[in-house]
């Protein structure tokens, strides 16, 4: 077959009219640079598109997927699932059961010192603390932005989060709980738990009513209902917390239901989640 000794260069038509039935094909047409071979003429190819994505086309090996270090049950891998979900990002899950003390094993607290989930690995990129991540995958990845253009929004939903972050989830941490549980006994654990919560609560009422739209600042999701939906998901279904007191939380716990990006990150739907 002489033509497989000319020098032809490929050239992608995205455009063409030629289709082939498989939609993982493209049309290339070969055209060949050698003189002995008409400078019009080309060879019609279609090429089906299974396992390029193995190189680029440079030669270089393709990116490795985003790594997330997480439990099933914590509020902080939760909302980083959430944003991987909103920006449709492709990860794996490495699940670290807190239950069995993995976070504070050597292989683990090499990615993380402080033992804490999550952690996410991109690249040479290691980080860890959920409100970190975050904002690196806003940067990195701008495709559904997280945060608003608007200063004053911006502002609101770092506020947010810092509520949920700084004044609610810590002191729902394992560690913490087992402390309280251990010197006053289950139930006042409970009792100060949502006495605590409560407080943030009503912050976060107080600050979201002038800005809440279909969700916390708006009509879009944004970086304060990554925060707010684990924690508002969580203390309801670990403590039966009574949300009747906080109107727009209870609203926007409603909303968050019918979103995708939210219900895939539950808890429940982790592959680490128990059977029985």
């Amino acid at each position: 077959m002489i033509l497989t000794l000319l020098p032809f260069t490929k050239h992608v038509d995205e455009t063409s009219n030629l289709r082939c039935n498989s939609p993982l094909s493209k049309i290339c047409v070969l055209r060949s640079s050698s003189s002995r071979v008409p400078e019009s003429s080309s060879l019609i190819v279609i090429e089906f598109a299974i396992g390029i994505y193995a190189s680029t086309s440079n030669g270089e090996e393709s990116p490795k997927k985003l790594l997330l270090y997480s439990f099933f049950m914590s509020s902080c891998s939760f909302r980083v699932r959430i944003a991987l979900n909103l920006k449709g990002l492709d990860y794996e899950y490495k699940a670290i059961n807190l239950f069995k003390n993995e976070q504070h094993s050597p292989e683990f607290l090499k990615i993380n010192p402080i033992g804490y989930v999550p952690a996410l690995v991109d690249g040479d990129i290691v980080l860890a603390d959920s409100l970190a991540i975050i904002l690196y995958l806003e940067e990195k990845y701008p495709n559904h932005p997280l945060l608003p253009h608007d200063l004053a929004k911006k502002a609101i939903n770092y506020q947010a989060a810092n509520i949920v972050s700084s004044s609610i989830q810590p002191l729902l941490n394992v560690s913490v709980m087992n402390l309280i549980e251990e010197n006053v006994g289950q139930e006042a654990k409970i009792s100060w738990i949502k006495k605590q919560a409560g407080k943030g609560f009503t912050a976060l009422e107080k600050l979201l009513k002038d800005h809440a739209g279909k969700y916390a600042t708006g009509d879009e999701i944004s970086l304060a209902d990554v925060f707010l939906a684990p924690q508002i998901i969580g203390l309801s279904q670990r403590f039966n917390f009574d949300m009747s007191e906080f109107p727009l939380l209870s609203r926007l716990n409603e909303a968050y239901k019918h979103v995708a990006a939210i219900q895939d990150a539950m808890p429940e739907k982790q592959p680490d989640f128990p059977i029985n």
